[in-house]
């Protein structure tokens, strides 16, 4: 029976969670070498009238292939948003560039005018850019809102070349009355460094128009991130900065912090594993104390503060009512430390808002402070010197080891996590009994957060998936207090399926979420009443303005 219900919640996904004039091919694993191999999906293409949107994601394209996809491309003039990430598993580096040249010159072709740009985890390089040089030139990009490249392993001359492709964009639209508007950048794991990262601040800058930068795990040093944040100071309408795993130290923690003086709209700065230090948070509590009214998460998680510095980060938020989330983890505060924390906290009756402490490294032994900045330094000018060509071959040498960074970061922590989700932290991770589960709809979207990950063929991510939702919904469920029927409803109000009256945006549907409902509803903790509430669902008309109230009227 739950099998049965779980087919036709997936039915009902397929034809309720597309937007319109989308035709996709998600996660179906097909090897697509030649003409051959996509006769059907280019008749699909062709006949498909009002065509805006794309899923390539989850296959394998060669060139051929994506020739004759861009053919079927050409006449499509109201395309929109290409989701194609994930899309060169198994191909020669050398394939990429053309077969990219081709989807991007069919779009130029078609007079497209495209607002969505996916291409993360093709891991292309600096060569996989210049296969989107000229589409990010052209006025087919003029009205781009979101770029998205994640983990695409473009090093400092990728970066370089993006930068420079995005300023000559903006300069161009701007010449024709439309400047190029970015609204959302996410550039995780690329190794972009100081020099990729400065070369991309410049282009932030000049467009002033961001909301959303993810630019985890660069290996950016304090040089890079004084760039961006003297870019952030023009971006004022951001509202999510996420830099974790990079290396501030106090020098760009600072500059940072004045950056955020501009940033009245900022929800989530998320600052974990940055090595912010005692002076760098002191900055960043100033300037929260003084503004930043509608912060939300604030995350400075291994970073080396200490006890004072901790405090002064605790009582700048007080009197933040839209706080959610304070993350000091893996710091270094000790026993009596962390205690403190706490008790400062509780005293502002924040205490619930507090993250996990257990992984906090104690108290400093020595203050080597200025002797690792002085270090810092010194890398930082080796660095300058090293011909570009070898920093890109280690780009490309660091994209062969499987998620296996450099330096190896520090533990995530599930905050972390649930901002930024990716399987590397999840295993990471392992099942957590930290996250709270106190509120339905914040464990309905921790839930499809973790269910995100999944990888049917890969065993480690899909068991660390499965394990972690058990740890989740087993401690969900046994509270007596949790709300098991708002927990189902959440569930299908951010699937897309009913309308909330809150106007809730409902998530991007992944094969994950259904093979993550099929293992729940066959476990023991799940509750036969919250089986019965699925039932009734499932046998209604499953339009899409349903209200999620009536289901549980019966």
């Amino acid at each position: 029976m739950a099998t049965d219900i779980v087919a036709q919640l997936a039915d009902s996904l397929a034809k309720t969670g597309v937007e319109d004039g989308e035709l996709s091919y998600k996660g179906q694993g097909r090897k697509l070498d030649d003409a051959q191999s996509v006769e059907d999906m280019v008749k699909e293409i062709q006949d498909f009238e009002g065509l805006q949107a794309l899923r390539l994601e989850g296959n394998t394209v060669g060139v051929e292939a994506a020739q004759a996809i861009a053919k079927a491309l050409e006449t499509k003039n109201e395309f929109k948003r290409c989701y194609w990430s994930d899309m060169f598993t198994g191909r020669l580096r050398s394939e990429i560039p053309p077969a990219l040249n081709s989807l991007g010159d069919a779009l130029m072709l078609a007079g497209a005018r495209l607002t969505v740009l996916d291409l993360s985890d093709n891991a292309f390089g600096p060569d996989g850019v210049k296969g989107i040089e000229k589409l990010l030139k052209s006025s087919a990009c003029y009205t781009l809102q979101e770029l998205r490249l994640n983990n695409c392993g473009m090093g400092i001359g990728g970066g370089k070349i993006l930068a420079a492709s995005l300023t000559e964009c903006h300069k161009n639209s701007s010449a024709e009355g439309t400047p190029l508007g970015l609204k959302v950048f996410v550039a995780g794991r690329n190794r972009l460094e100081n020099d990729g990262a400065t070369a991309l601040a410049q282009a932030f800058q000049l467009m002033g128009s961001l909301e959303e930068v993810h630019m985890p795990q660069n290996g950016i040093n304090h040089p890079g991130v004084t760039a961006l944040a003297t870019a952030m100071q023009h971006n004022t309408r951001l509202r999510i900065l996420n830099l974790n795993d990079n290396t501030f130290t106090e020098k760009g923690a600072i500059a940072m912090a004045q950056a955020l003086k501009h940033l009245r709209s900022i929800q989530v700065i998320n600052f974990g594993d940055c090595l912010v230090r005692p002076a760098g948070a002191h900055a960043i509590a100033e300037i929260i104390s003084e503004g930043l009214p509608i912060l939300k998460e604030l995350n400075l998680s291994f970073g080396e503060i200490t006890e004072e510095a901790a405090l002064a980060v605790a009582r700048a938020v007080k009197g933040k009512d839209q706080l959610q989330k304070l993350d000091l983890n893996g710091n270094s505060l000790g026993d009596d430390g962390c205690k403190a924390l706490k008790d400062a906290m509780e005293s502002m009756n924040m205490a619930d808002l507090l993250g996990s402490l257990s992984d906090d490294e104690g108290e400093p032994e020595d203050d080597d402070d200025e002797d690792e900045d002085e270090d810092e330094e010194e890398d930082d000018d080796d660095e300058e010197e090293v011909d570009e060509e070898e920093l890109i071959v280690f780009s490309l040498s660091f994209l062969s080891q499987v998620s296996t960074p450099a330096s190896a970061p520090r533990p995530p922590d599930v905050s972390s996590f649930l901002s930024f989700p990716s399987p590397d932290k999840l295993i990471k991770l392992g099942p957590q009994e930290s996250v709270d589960v106190s509120d339905a709809t914040k464990t309905a979207e921790a839930f499809l957060k973790i269910a995100s990950v999944y990888k049917e063929e890969n065993n480690d991510v899909k068991n660390a998936v499965l394990d972690s939702i058990d740890t989740l919904l087993k401690k969900a469920f046994s509270n007596p207090t949790f709300q098991g029927y708002s927990f189902v409803s959440s569930l299908l109000v951010l699937l897309g399926l009913i309308k909330s009256e809150d106007k809730v945006k409902p998530v991007l549907v992944v094969p994950g979420h259904l093979q993550a409902l099929e293992y729940v509803v066959r476990q023991d903790y799940f509750p036969k009443e919250n089986m019965a509430v699925l039932e009734a669902f499932m046998s209604r008309s499953m339009v899409q303005n349903t209200d999620c109230h009536s289901i549980f009227r019966n």
